[in-house]
């Protein structure tokens, strides 16, 4: 079966949409799928190119932000999008952005199927404008996508459960599938906590969405503050505000350990992960957490914000590592029951480590091939 995958960027870094990607047509080549990308171009001129290359697009006033945030837009070239949906036997589209919408134009036309995923809440888009809090721009944005894209795609791809949810919530019509993105499968290399600091970890992109000052203001009611090495594993927009309320945690003495920033490859994560005594994960949109899942392979208990539109604290196993989102209260109470009681934590290391071998990517990829050969069978 051969397989296009269309998104903007399919080698930026930084980006969990396009780490997804990239793991996910991986993963298919590896099933014996044929899999080709349609995107823009590498900025590496040394590393790999899609094998249907368009040109960057730039838009005046707000590239710096795009830039800043890890994304990049592609331009649309008729012809090469064209040779690029002949060859397929199905398309992905893996955003609702004017990429896919003329995609999915010329893919009609010649008579080929369109699946996608659901990626990305338009309120990751708005919180980088200031306005992820705002209504009525994020449901306008929504029906758009739901009328441009998704309600003509036959077949979806939900992460999770909650997106599902809301999709139907909002009257998407396609035929929707909770397929997880999927995990690369980790052994676990855990490292058994010698002395405090206790290490507590957060992993992901500083940015308003992904709430990190819920975890620095938490330290304020926490009565472990003093023995606690805060790790952020990021960047973002966020960071120098970030940085800010850090240094100051520390300097007016809450924290007797200066919290820590890095930006870390895959093998860091895993690194760290593997010492890391609790995973915080604070963000109140969030369609999956590859992230944080990741890092539960590493066998480190998380504490997990529960919220409408955030999908990842399903993945708690009960309610002693799920918080409401941005109550900094409750999560320094989680905080402290955990360390308070070394026993369960250890216990609960093994069964975290379990509970992500059900999120491989092999078992992802199996799924969605089911759903391409639908897709290809349906009349």
């Amino acid at each position: 079966m051969k397989i296009l995958f269309v998104l903007n960027s399919f080698y930026a870094t930084g980006n969990g949409l396009s780490a997804s990607a990239r793991r996910t047509v991986n993963a298919l080549k590896e099933a014996g799928e044929e899999v080709r990308v349609l995107s823009g171009p590498n900025h590496d001129p040394n590393g790999p190119q899609p094998d249907y290359a368009l040109k960057e697009f730039f838009f005046p006033i707000v590239q710096p932000l795009i830039t800043t945030n890890g994304y990049q837009f592609a331009s649309t070239d008729t012809r090469i999008v064209e040779e690029a949906v002949r060859w397929a036997d199905v398309i992905h589209m893996e955003e609702p952005f004017v990429l896919e919408i003329r995609t999915a134009k010329i893919a009609r036309r010649l008579g080929k199927p369109i699946t996608g995923t659901y990626h990305l809440h338009p309120e990751n888009i708005f919180f980088s404008l200031g306005m992820g809090n705002w209504k009525l721009p994020n449901q306008i944005m929504l029906n758009l996508w739901k009328n441009l894209c998704f309600n003509k795609w036959k077949y979806v791809q939900c992460p999770t459960q909650n997106v599902k949810d809301r999709l139907e919530a909002n009257g998407f019509k396609a035929d929707l599938r909770v397929i997880s993105n999927g995990l690369v499968p980790d052994a676990c290399i855990r490292v058994p906590h010698q002395n405090q600091p206790f290490l507590l970890i957060c992993i992901g992109r500083l940015s308003g969405e992904k709430s990190p000052y819920t975890l620095l203001e938490a330290m304020k009611h926490s009565s472990y503050a003093k023995n606690i090495q805060l790790f952020f594993a990021g960047k973002g927009p966020e960071e120098k505000k970030v940085r800010k309320m850090a240094k100051k945690l520390y300097e007016d003495g809450v924290v007797a350990y200066e919290p820590l920033f890095d930006f870390m490859d895959r093998d860091g994560l895993r690194n760290l992960a593997a010492k890391a005594d609790l995973a915080i994960h604070c963000a109140t949109i969030e369609v999956e957490g590859l992230s944080i899942m990741e890092a539960m392979q590493q066998g480190v208990v998380p504490i997990i914000a529960d919220g409408p539109i955030t999908g990842t604290h399903q993945f708690a196993i009960d309610e002693r590592s799920r918080f409401a989102q941005k109550d900094a209260v409750e999560l320094a109470q989680k905080i402290d029951w955990w360390l308070s009681h070394p026993a369960e934590l250890e216990a609960a290391r093994g069964a975290y480590v379990e509970e992500m071998k059900k999120y491989s990517i092999e078992y992802s990829v199996r799924e969605l091939i089911k759903m391409f050969r639908d897709a290809t069978q349906e009349k």
